[in-house]
């Protein structure tokens, strides 16, 4: 589709914009949906109008405008009316005048994460209005059915519209109770972005892009916050590998395999300068731990240079203060790749039991990578079609399906490391 990616990174702001100027969250949404098929629609034959971002919230607020006056007409009753005035009846600014110094999809970041809301919905509500994603990319997030997000986002937009929250940045005390959610949020879709839980690609430029833009709006906002300068680091050493993670065709390429030569040197820089600032600042939280973690591997000249003794000494740091079993699993990696194969199966034999990684693919695809170490080739082959089979990417499975073919054809050269996995939320 022509323009997916802009449609894209237009979405939450147009969105944002209807929501300041009109209000009326949940029909807002649905107008920003029927104006960007619109766009799907026209633009290919017609053109990406000059202003897209002002076309779109034309569109929308046409369409806001007929939903408006629709529900109007089926309710008939003058309260009803008074309460959902039309758009022509608002005194807001206009929609589609510039936006501030704070962006309209900023302000859109806080108000999903209000507090009348469960933490799950408000990261639920913020993927789905500022990230993007679809409700089935959402529902594999939090391992439930789409039935079941469907409903739950559709409360959270109803528990945000009765609250009659307005639209703006929260002040500095609402701030600080909304940010970890925050945080978590931008995190999750960056995540989406960098490594696709599912579909034809690995990376998703998009949502990654999206992710790193907002952090940077966070940190201008908070640039004391030593968290909020960890995200953003982690973001940019992590994206910075992103050149080099697949090949012409596609296919993964794993970390100690990848031409460092084309990780994204300024990323690389910058990141390093935001979290050696916070980590100056007192007691690292957790995302400063993973961006420390992060620029070891990105400043190694060589996979086989990287301090992993460092590395796994920053993980047993995060893991006491998460209970993220991925951590867990990255310290396993880590574990093996400093005192041996054995010593990170021992490891992850202590997962084995956990609900929440026991059906994850990585759990699997971590196991096979250290039985091949390990020389247990046989394990290796099993492990790895195990992984291929709970894989829902389509370019992770058939990495794995390549290993486990490459081991059956060349039962001899076991290769020298696992990849890592990418870091836990």
């Amino acid at each position: 589709m022509a323009g997916e990616g802009l449609l894209r990174e237009l979405a939450p702001q147009v969105l944002g914009a209807l929501v300041r100027r009109y209000g009326h969250f949940d029909t807002a949404e649905d107008a920003v949906q029927e104006a960007l098929l619109a766009a799907a629609t026209q633009w290919p034959e017609q053109g990406v109008p000059d202003d897209p971002r002002a076309w779109l919230i034309t569109v929308a607020a046409r369409r806001l405008t007929d939903l408006l006056r629709a529900e109007q007409a089926r309710r008939r009753r003058e309260d009803t009316v008074a309460a959902r005035a039309l758009p022509d009846d608002w005194l807001a600014p206009a929609a589609d005048q510039p936006a501030g110094a704070s962006d309209d999809t900023l302000i859109l970041l806080f108000m999903c994460c209000h507090p009348s809301l469960t933490p799950d919905s408000q990261i639920a509500l913020t993927l789905r209005a500022v990230g993007g994603l679809t409700t089935a990319e959402i529902a594999r997030a939090f391992m439930v059915s789409e039935a079941t997000m469907t409903r739950r986002i559709t409360r959270a937009k109803q528990r945000v519209k009765d609250s009659g929250l307005p639209f703006r940045l929260p002040r500095a005390a609402e701030r600080a109770e909304r940010l970890g959610v925050v945080l978590h949020v931008l995190y999750l879709i960056f995540n989406e972005g960098y490594a696709s839980t599912s579909g034809p690609d690995l990376h998703r430029a998009e949502p990654a892009a999206e992710a790193i833009r907002l952090a940077r709006m966070v940190h201008r906002l908070l640039p004391g916050d030593a968290e909020v300068a960890g995200l953003l680091a982690l973001m940019l050493l992590t994206d910075a590998r992103s050149p080099a993670r697949t090949g012409p065709d596609g296919a993964l390429i794993p970390m100690a395999e990848q031409d460092r030569g084309r990780w994204n040197a300024a990323y690389i820089a910058e990141g390093v300068e935001l979290v050696t600032g916070a980590l100056s600042r007192g007691t690292p939280g957790p995302y400063q731990l993973q961006a420390a973690i992060a620029a070891l591997h990105d400043e190694a000249p060589t996979a086989e240079e990287t301090d992993w003794p460092q590395i796994t000494a920053l993980y047993e740091l995060l893991m006491r203060i998460s209970g993220n079993p991925m951590v867990a699993l990255n310290h396993a990696v880590a574990v093996a790749m400093a005192h041996g194969p054995r010593a990170g199966l021992d490891r992850l034999e202590r997962l084995q039991d956990d609900d929440r990684v026991s059906g994850d693919h990585r759990l699997h695809a971590v196991r096979a990578h250290l039985l091949e170490m390990a020389g247990d080739l046989a394990g290796a082959r099993q492990a790895y079609e195990e992984a291929a089979g709970r894989a829902m990417s389509l370019p992770q499975q058939r990495y794995l399906h390549a290993r486990a073919a490459r081991l059956s054809a060349e039962p001899d050269v076991p290769q020298r490391d696992p990849d890592p996995t990418q870091p836990a939320p």
